[in-house]
């Protein structure tokens, strides 16, 4: 078969949390170059099912890099070899015929496995509800052009918006830090005079939630911003920082 490659498969099995795991070896042969490492998978569980055995558990939504849900560990990477994509995106071209290709969930204890490779993320919806609402007057909807908002402040903003909440961050760091998702999304509404009624009491609080869900303390290696698939940058754990210390200094 033209274009396609044989590969071994060492995937994670777990049946739930409180249950222990154990890696196990698959073999599938003629995988197309051309599918992605997702519907690798799905090929994967079909010939699982024709068998009468159990399907490989994994979270996926979107499949084109935007909700953030396919959060896999693949040969030691966050979302895979290639940077800058999510799993999704990575497609079977950039394997070799005959690699063994390992794959895990986030390995987090604020992220509890719920079965094979698939965990629970919702500690960053905790995260952001602790956040809160951002609350101002809008009236009417006025000329673009006339709002008092430079354009570069604009776009740092949304730069720190981009951030999808996958998790990449925490499997990433050593110490399972959640410091660049918590200040990204800090950062996109501390850059905008619309977040700043409530700045200090959203920080006190995404923090405190953090440290509460058990995540681990930024050390600044930065392999969290190395991993991140939408390229946040560190800067924003250093505004963070800032903005903490201003929420102290008010206090």
């Amino acid at each position: 078969m033209e274009n396609s490659i044989n590969i071994k498969l060492k995937i994670w099995r777990q049946r739930g949390p409180k249950e222990e795991g154990k890696f196990v070896d698959y073999a599938l042969d003629h995988v197309p170059t051309d599918i992605s490492f997702l519907e690798m998978l799905d090929m994967l569980n079909e010939q699982l099912v024709e068998k009468g055995e159990e399907p490989v558990v994994f979270d996926n939504d979107c499949r084109e890099g935007i909700c953030g849900m396919c959060s896999l560990y693949i040969n030691g990477n966050p979302h895979g070899p290639v940077g800058s994509i999510t799993t999704c995106q990575l497609h079977m071209r950039k394997f070799n015929d005959g690699d063994t290709i390992t794959i895990e969930p986030w390995r987090s204890a604020a992220f509890p496995v719920i079965r094979d490779l698939t965990v629970d993320r919702g500690a960053f919806d905790k995260i952001q509800q602790a956040g809160g609402y951002v609350s101002f007057n809008c009236g009417g909807a006025g000329d673009a052009n006339a709002i008092p908002i430079p354009k570069e402040v604009a776009d740092e903003a949304m730069d720190s918006a981009t951030c999808i909440g996958c998790g990449a961050c925490v499997a990433a760091c050593k110490n399972g830090s959640a410091m660049l998702f918590v200040s990204a999304k800090v950062s996109q509404f501390a850059l905008l005079p619309q977040g700043k009624v409530e700045a200090a009491r959203r920080v006190r609080a995404m923090v405190s939630k953090m440290d509460e869900l058990g995540f681990g303390n930024c050390t600044n290696t930065g392999a969290c911003a190395a991993q991140c698939p939408k390229n946040i940058s560190l800067s924003n754990i250093a505004r963070l920082n800032r903005e903490y210390m201003k929420m102290k200094l008010k206090d």
